[in-house]
């Protein structure tokens, strides 16, 4: 598919930085290999987009690449939670309790728009494997560990008050039940806007670019020979370090470097199930113990709809072609008709699902699957290329910075001296996030004639950044025509992601952009061919690759049911 060149961050002729006001585009091959970095990053979900960032803003010239889309893989199937980890004060991991909930405020606090406070609701019924008393025990402990600077402080509800608080839960063997805080986030937009911060601050960044063999040199690994995914094209990329971020495909990426490295993951598979709202009638996230097998899971409000996940299963599966399973589908629905006994879900009411692969280190003590650690670790390679494996989303930022310090130590090394500049992940705000009031970019959009349902659903996407979408629609008032008749969406955010976000499939603005494919009973299928056609008009396709990438899309929506 041609693509017409732009001017962006990730072409400078010259090589300097970027101005802050350039347009954001994908890096070409010919740029990525024009000169060498001292950082390349394999893997563009939220580990790696978070590496890239921090290391352009402590002065690194630095590359993020990935074969897919940002964010395609696990980073964008995930249960969109930031939150402190209630369940693992059950396994005595308090460290890792105090790290995620010092992270949670620190999203919170730097992303607005994408990192939302959220309200859980975890029912106690009779028998079950968490009794009342150790519940209201935990969350004292998880309010103290976040140094009670949590959104708001817990609160312990007899059965009246948590009927009240959520009528449609099973009433039968309700003893009472805790309500506490957490954050909820829209995983695929944070890794996009990490990855934009990062170009901002001088990285170059590229999807559908595939690392296909590491250069070694001197038997060190010093760059990468990449694949232009899009056009086939190949070319050399030197770098001074290499950093390995794929998560579930880290073990594949780690061969390239020694084809005999013993494996390092255990893959667990995650589930969800997307349903129409209405039908739980939950106003909380709950918080569930599932009567299958006592497992925690979630209910969890998202818009009109509620998804519910997530199942916890060691798997063999490609993270190439991970499905939710017949079994997975029945795992979900029958845990949540227990809490919710009104709803009578079936496979009928369910909208849309995802799974994806938590790249976990295996342990050799025959934990299960949910009981295994969350933590990350960072190995050298035998030709010094560096894997970051494990971790969870709400920690990735602080994974990040101990990432890139990492990378100065090797850097330092090789008699490298980089006048480095400290860390300021923790407090710089990502794109969207610059300001918390968003009530004068409502108004603008309200002015512009936007409907309300539109004008939440661009803050909630884009934060400050709405205002670019107001200045398309100036241009050309056609653009706030909706791209779907059932979803607040517009026309002029195909562009805005396009041009901005690196968008270059279909698939990438429906599904990890825009997210038609979750929030509309097609899957978004009715808007596919009008943003082919918007997206055509940008990235210069003939028809026919217009027609190609709607039925593309089309094939997609196939595959994930």
């Amino acid at each position: 598919m041609p693509e017409q060149p732009h001017a962006g961050p990730g072409d400078v002729q010259d090589g300097s930085r970027a101005p802050t006001g350039a347009v954001w585009h994908r890096a070409s091959l010919d740029r990525l290999t024009a000169e060498s970095a001292d950082l390349l990053v394999i893997g563009g979900g939220i580990t790696g987009a978070g590496i890239a960032r921090d290391a352009a803003m402590r002065g690194l010239r630095t590359v993020l690449v990935d074969r897919g889309d940002l964010g395609a893989g696990t980073s964008s199937h995930s249960s969109r939670l930031i939150h402190g980890g209630l369940r693992y004060l059950e396994q005595g991991n308090l460290r890792l309790v105090f790290e995620a909930s010092r992270e949670r405020r620190t999203l919170l606090a730097i992303a607005p728009h994408l990192v939302h406070p959220l309200p859980f609701l975890f029912p106690v019924h009779r028998g079950d494997r968490v009794p009342l008393w150790k519940l209201a025990a935990g969350v004292w402990l998880y309010d103290l560990l976040a140094l009670f600077r949590n959104v708001r402080w817990h609160r312990i509800h007899g059965k009246r008050g948590v009927l009240r608080l959520e009528p449609m839960l099973r009433e039968k063997g309700l003893v009472g039940g805790a309500r506490y805080w957490d954050a909820q986030c829209d995983d695929a937009r944070l890794v996009i806007a990490n990855a934009r911060s990062a170009q901002a601050h001088g990285a170059l960044v590229a999807n559908y670019m595939e690392a296909t063999a590491l250069e070694l040199s001197g038997g060190a690994a010093r760059g990468a020979k990449l694949r232009d995914v899009l056009s086939g094209e190949t070319g050399l990329l030197r770098a001074t370090v290499v950093v390995n971020a794929t998560g579930p495909w880290s073990d594949r990426i780690r061969r390239l470097e020694d084809p005999s490295a013993p494996p390092l993951l255990r893959l667990t598979k995650g589930a969800h199930i997307i349903v129409p709202r209405r039908r739980l009638g939950n106003h909380h996230a709950i918080t569930m113990t599932s009567a299958i097998d006592g497992r925690v899971m979630f209910a969890l409000p998202w818009g009109a709809f509620s998804y519910i996940g997530t199942t916890d299963t060691d798997t063999g599966e490609s993270p190439d072609e991970v499905r939710p399973s017949p079994d997975d589908l029945l795992y979900l629905l029958r845990s949540a008709n227990a809490y919710f006994p009104n709803a009578h879900l079936t496979e009928d009411d369910v909208i849309a699902s995802w799974a994806g692969l938590r790249a976990l280190l295996a342990e050799g003590d025959g934990a299960g699957a949910s009981q295994v650690s969350r933590e990350h670790q960072i190995i050298r390679g035998r030709a010094g290329m560096l894997s970051i494996v494990g971790g969870k989303l709400t920690t990735y930022r602080s994974m990040a910075e101990e990432m890139v310090d990492r990378v100065l130590g090797e850097l330092r090394k090789q008699g490298q001296r980089h006048r480095a500049l400290p860390c300021t992940t923790n407090h710089a705000p990502l794109p969207g996030g610059e300001a918390r009031d968003l009530n004068p970019f409502q108004q603008q959009g309200l002015d512009l004639g936007l409907s309300e349902v539109s004008v939440r659903h661009l803050l909630r996407h884009y934060g400050t950044e709405a205002a670019a979408i107001y200045n398309l629609i100036r241009e050309d008032r056609e653009r706030m025509r909706p791209l779907h008749p059932d979803h607040p969406a517009i026309e002029a955010e195909v562009l805005q992601v396009t041009r901005r976000e690196m968008a270059r499939r279909v698939e990438d603005v429906l599904i990890r952009r825009i997210h038609l494919f979750y929030e509309t009973a097609d899957q978004g299928l009715a808007a596919a061919s009008r943003v082919a056609e918007l997206m055509g008009r940008e990235l210069g396709w003939d028809p026919a690759t217009v027609e190609q990438e709607t039925a593309r899309y089309a094939e997609s929506v196939n595959s994930k049911q």
